[in-house]
C-alpha cells in the first residue's frame, strides 16, 4: 500500500459512506442499483483507476484496482456489479484493437457503458467450449442467436461481451467474443431479474439474442477463434477479484460480530468472556489473516506479471471456503438474532454462498489444481 493507494482507499470510503452504504436497503428491495451510481462512480474516478489515461483513465494499475475491489466488499454490501466493469475494461485493453479501445474504453471509465459479461447459458455452466450461443457471419455484420443466464448488470448493461461460437464445429477454438452495444439492438431483449437467496440488490439476469446483427468490427480484437485464449487469459484476475472480495466480507463480519458480543450479555457476563466464543473469534481471525497473507502475495505475482491460473484458483477457492466458514461461525455468535434479516450478519451469510460457485466452482478449481501438480515438481 502506497501513499496513493492510502488517499484512493480514503476516497472510497468516502465515496461509499456517501453514495452506497444510505442507499443499500432501498436497492436490495428494488433488485438493482441506481443507474446513476454508475455515472457518479465514473466522475470520481473509480471506473478507470487502470485504464491508461490516453483512454481517459486514470493510467493505475492491478493495485489500485485491488483496493477498490478490497474497499467495496467492506462495504458490506455487494450490490454494485463493479468488479465486471474492471473485467470488460481488461479484456478491451489487452485484445482490442486500437479502434476498439478509442470507442470503449472511455465509455467504460465514464459509466455511461455498463457492461456485462454473456458466458453462462441455460444448459451450460462449467464447460464453456460447449457454449451453445452462435454467431454466423453475413457480409459485414455477425448475426447472433442464443440464451444466457445468470448475468450480473443484465438489466442495466449496454455494452455486452457475448461468449459465442463462430464455428460450430470446433469448441474452444471456434469461440469469440462479440461486443453487442444493446441499446437499438434489434432482437436482444432481457428477460427477468432473477431472485437470489443472497447478493439481493444485484442484477442478475437472463438475456435472449434472436437475430441480433452486430458489425464484424465489434469481434473483439478482429480474429475468430480467440475468445476462449482471450477468457483464460483473463480469468487469473476475476478469481483474485473473487478472493479479495471475501476477504472484505470477512472484515465487516469479524467487526459486526465482535461489537456485539462484547455488547450483549448472557448469565451476567458479556458473551464475549465466554471461552468458547473467544476461541471461535480466534479461529475465524487467523483463517482471515492466513487468506489475506496468501491474496497478498497474490496481488504482487499478479502486478509481476506471472500470477499462474492454479495459483489464482487456489486464491479463489481457500477465500470463498473461508469466507463461508466465517459468516458462518459468526451468524452462530449472533444466536437467534444471526437469522433476522435486519441484522448485517444474517445477510452477509447469504451473500457469501456464491463465492464457491461462480467464477468457478469450488470443485473446478481444485480440479485445475490439482492438474497443476503434473505439470513438474512441487516446490
Amino acid at each position: 500500500m502506497t501513499e496513493e493507494h492510502l488517499m484512493l482507499q480514503d476516497s472510497l470510503r468516502t465515496f461509499v459512506d456517501r453514495e452506497i452504504r444510505p442507499h443499500s436497503e432501498r436497492w436490495r428491495k428494488q433488485g438493482v442499483v441506481d443507474r446513476e451510481l454508475w455515472t457518479k462512480a465514473g466522475d470520481a474516478g473509480f471506473l478507470g483507476a487502470a485504464i491508461p489515461e490516453a483512454y481517459g483513465g486514470s493510467g493505475g494499475d492491478y493495485g489500485h484496482e485491488s483496493v477498490i475491489c478490497l474497499e467495496l466488499a467492506r462495504s458490506g454490501d455487494p450490490s454494485w456489479g463493479w468488479a465486471i466493469q474492471s473485467i470488460v475494461a481488461h479484456y478491451v485493453m489487452a485484445y482490442g484493437t486500437e479502434e476498439q479501445k478509442d470507442r470503449w474504453l472511455p465509455g467504460l471509465g465514464t459509466g455511461n457503458l455498463i457492461p456485462a459479461i454473456a458466458m453462462t447459458e441455460p444448459g451450460t455452466g462449467s464447460d464453456l467450449q460447449a457454449v451453445q450461443t452462435k454467431a454466423e457471419k453475413v457480409g459485414d455484420h455477425y448475426v447472433i442467436n442464443g440464451a444466457k443466464t445468470f448475468i450480473t448488470n443484465g438489466q442495466l448493461s449496454n455494452l455486452v461481451v457475448v461468449v459465442a461460437k463462430t464455428n460450430p464445429s470446433q469448441r474452444a477454438k471456434g469461440i469469440s467474443l462479440i461486443m453487442v452495444e444493446t441499446d437499438g439492438a434489434e432482437g436482444f431483449r432481457r428477460g427477468r431479474n432473477l431472485e437470489k437467496i443472497g447478493m439481493k440488490g444485484q442484477d442478475t439476469s437472463e438475456l435472449f439474442f434472436e437475430d441480433v446483427r452486430v458489425p464484424t468490427a465489434n469481434l473483439l480484437g478482429g480474429i475468430e477463434g480467440s475468445g476462449f485464449y482471450q477468457l483464460m487469459q483473463e480469468l487469473a484476475w476475476e478469481r483474485l477479484q473473487i478472493a479479495l472480495s471475501a476477504i472484505g466480507a470477512c472484515d465487516v463480519m469479524m467487526q459486526e460480530t465482535l461489537q456485539y458480543v462484547k455488547d450483549r450479555k448472557a448469565f451476567g457476563k458479556r458473551i464475549f468472556d465466554f471461552q468458547n466464543t473467544r476461541f471461535k473469534l480466534a479461529e475465524c481471525k487467523t483463517k482471515l489473516e492466513v487468506s489475506r497473507a496468501f491474496t497478498s502475495e497474490c496481488v504482487r505475482k499478479l502486478l509481476a506479471g506471472n500470477l499462474d491460473a492454479a495459483t489464482a484458483s487456489m486464491a479463489k477457492w481457500w477465500c470463498a471456503q473461508a469466507q463461508c466458514e466465517i459468516a458462518d461461525e459468526c451468524l452462530q455468535l449472533f444466536g437467534g438474532y444471526g437469522y433476522m434479516a435486519e441484522y448485517p450478519i444474517a445477510r452477509l451469510f447469504a451473500d457469501a454462498r456464491v463465492q464457491q460457485i461462480y467464477g468457478g466452482t469450488r470443485e473446478i478449481m481444485k480440479e485445475l489444481i490439482a492438474r497443476s501438480l503434473d505439470d513438474g515438481p512441487t516446490r
